[in-house]
């Protein structure tokens, strides 16, 4: 794949530690990552498209506590850096390209539980240090926690792009949608999960109405001064 591996996995590493172990600063929202990654390869609209898609998926997920979800820091990259890079080639290029997102967010889900296992288990072991109110101890294993998280997002990344990268490459050429109904497909299927959760949120979250028509004309009122 004729890109250049190296910004684009450290971006898959960096992005994926914001998800939950550090800073976590929204960074790795879809819509954010995916157009990062997109801007790398030379091609950030592409990136944004991605993005935005993916964004309508995850609005889905919602993250608490130690549950399993989606990963979508790394997988968003993925995504994006696929589509820039594949994009002007054929028509499947965004389908294909949101479903190999789509497949690594689910496989970094699987990734961060292995993750939090080993963390328990370092932990476990530092156990005495921490009795004694070992500082260096505690810095210690955070440290171990946030570079662990660093390579899970790299190594997920450099994985996911070596192995989607000549599967999108070779779909595209058999793929015989027209791209307009090839990528209405996509959004319309995005829009319905977010549409859902949307729906969950206003019927389960106190005052979550209000909330939404607030910030939906708070960005009119913005995209009016403009």
């Amino acid at each position: 794949m004729a890109m250049n591996l190296l910004p684009i996995v450290l971006l898959g590493a960096l992005l994926g530690l914001d998800v939950v172990s550090f800073p976590q600063a929204q960074i790795s929202r879809p819509l954010v990552a995916a157009t990062v990654a997109g801007a790398l390869v030379g091609h950030a609209v592409n990136g944004l498209l991605v993005g935005a898609t993916l964004e309508l998926i995850a609005l889905e997920t919602l993250p608490i506590g130690a549950s399993r979800y989606p990963e979508w820091g790394s997988a968003s990259v993925v995504g994006g850096a696929l589509f820039a890079r594949f994009g002007d080639q054929g028509a499947g290029a965004m389908t294909l390209a949101v479903l190999a997102a789509l497949a690594t967010a689910w496989v970094g889900g699987w990734t961060m539980v292995s993750l939090r296992r080993l963390n328990g288990m370092v932990a476990r072991r530092a156990r005495p240090a921490f009795d004694r109110g070992s500082f260096p101890s505690i810095a210690g294993v955070q440290l171990v926690g946030l570079t662990a998280d660093f390579a899970r997002g790299a190594i997920l990344t450099l994985i996911a792009l070596l192995a989607f990268g000549p599967v999108v490459q070779a779909s595209i050429a058999e793929w015989g949608m027209d791209t307009r109904i090839s990528r209405a497909v996509v959004v319309t299927l995005a829009v319905s999960v977010a549409a859902g959760a949307v729906w969950k949120m206003f019927h389960g979250t106190e005052y979550a109405r209000l909330l939404f028509l607030g910030g939906l004309v708070g960005g009119l009122s913005l995209l009016a001064l403009r």
